[in-house]
């Protein structure tokens, strides 16, 4: 995700650190060029290219912009539904720390040991979940939070945050048999892995549920369509100017496609994407200060204004 102070109206022009401009430059560049051939064979032989009625090209814009604004609008909520969803799980993850801070007793060795074992694995399924998300290998982060028994038994998994989430509920009905925690604190407990396991849900639903393929194709064929038709529709009326048009053109259309394409899968690795790495260090640094731990890691920083 870029972070940055708001640029001055010079800055604007020249920014392209998470500007989709890279992305779409090709395209803009063939309209462009298109522009300028069109243009000049305008400039010396006036007459072959006859004139149009702009009314098609305005009527084909507004429908292609209403399109583009609806695509727009679908991937940003998918965008904001991610990141709701990753709101949550913190929210989850500190409650349920302080709340085993809190209850167990940790004046005994195994109410001790219980504490830090349920932390470490809520620390381990924020790892875990965003490795899934971003098919990254997780053992990097989370096998520092796992016991041996733990490492065979993760291995195993097909679906690593679930399996650390059935590994807490196993831990936590141990709490239960040792009485280390009542019946209404058992599920006051239960009830915040229960969250995490919803965020889990929503999350893999985001990612595995794209935008319909063929409403993409809709979209980018007609942006493509109208840009290269659009140079031989006002070449009579705007002349020498026609490249200019076209090249500002090409990049809102393009441009607003682009954007959706990043916003439709907000857990990836590109500039717009969601800080899921920032995040859940974050939860790591707040739930091993519950515990007490001084070692600490650093926060994640951005880099040239990019935070992952």
């Amino acid at each position: 995700m870029i972070v940055r102070e708001k640029p001055n109206a010079f800055q604007l022009f020249f920014i392209l650190r998470g500007s989709v401009v890279p992305l779409i430059f090709p395209q803009i560049a063939f309209v462009t060029l298109l522009g300028i051939g069109v243009a000049i064979t305008q400039y010396y032989y006036p007459n072959i290219f006859p004139s149009f009625t702009l009314a098609p090209l305005a009527l084909l814009g507004v429908a292609l912009s209403l399109f583009l604004g609806f695509r727009n609008n679908a991937s940003y909520d998918r965008w904001w539904e991610a990141r709701q969803q990753w709101g949550q799980l913190i929210v989850a993850s500190r409650s349920l720390s302080r709340q085993i801070s809190s209850y167990i007793d940790i004046n005994t060795e195994v109410g001790a040991q219980m504490q830090k074992r349920m932390i470490y694995l809520t620390i381990a399924f924020n790892h875990a979940l965003r490795h899934q998300l971003r098919h990254t290998e997780p053992w990097d982060d989370i096998k520092k939070y796992l016991t041996k028994e733990d490492m065979l038994l993760l291995d195993q998994s097909q679906n690593l945050p679930d399996a650390i989430l059935r590994l807490m509920g196993q831990k936590l009905g141990a709490c239960r048999d040792k009485n280390l925690l009542s019946d209404f604190l058992m599920q006051s407990l239960d009830d915040h892995i229960a969250s995490m396991a919803e965020v889990q849900a929503a999350c893999e639903r985001i990612h595995n549920t794209p935008l319909p393929f063929a409403y993409m194709l809709l979209v980018q064929r007609t942006a493509y369509l109208y840009c290269f038709i659009l140079p031989f529709g006002i070449v009579a009326s705007q002349g020498l100017v026609t490249p200019l048009f076209c090249a500002i053109i090409a990049y809102t259309f393009f441009g607003l496609d682009a954007l959706s394409e990043e916003l439709e899968e907000p857990f990836g690795l590109s500039a717009n994407d969601l800080p899921l790495h920032a995040m859940s260090r974050a939860t790591e640094i707040n739930l091993l200060e519950i515990l007490g731990e001084t070692n600490l890691p650093q926060p994640i920083q951005a880099k040239k204004h990019r935070l992952e």
